[in-house]
């Protein structure tokens, strides 16, 4: 089974199946990782931003300009951020490791 590392907020690495297929927000609700994914992946939010490692950074494909613009409104916007809905785990990234970001912005919550 493919794997894949959170690094959480206070710095804990917590290893997790990450079947292929699911998105690294999927994978994070399955584990009960702490990212919100507040418009449930429809690409209408920021709340599932993740700090990808550099080392995999450059093995993602290129975000998306829509992504880019959900991006903007991230918290703690750093440049190896993505959102968590629009990585979607493959054979290749197995392994991938993530840090949560140290907050999020919940822009649906009025």
């Amino acid at each position: 089974m493919p794997s894949m590392t959170f690094i959480e907020r206070d710095g804990t690495r917590r290893e997790v199946d990450a079947p292929n297929g699911l998105s690294v927000l999927e994978i994070a609700h399955k584990h009960n990782v702490d990212i919100e994914g507040a418009c449930e992946g429809s690409l209408a939010c920021s709340t599932c931003h993740v700090i990808i490692d550099g080392d995999w950074f450059a093995k993602l494909d290129t975000p998306t300009e829509d992504e880019e613009d959900m991006l903007d409104l991230a918290f703690g916007l750093e440049r190896t951020s993505r959102l968590g809905c629009q990585i979607v785990m493959s054979a290749g990234l197995d392994g991938l490791v993530v840090r949560l970001p140290p907050g999020s912005r919940n822009m649906l919550v009025g």
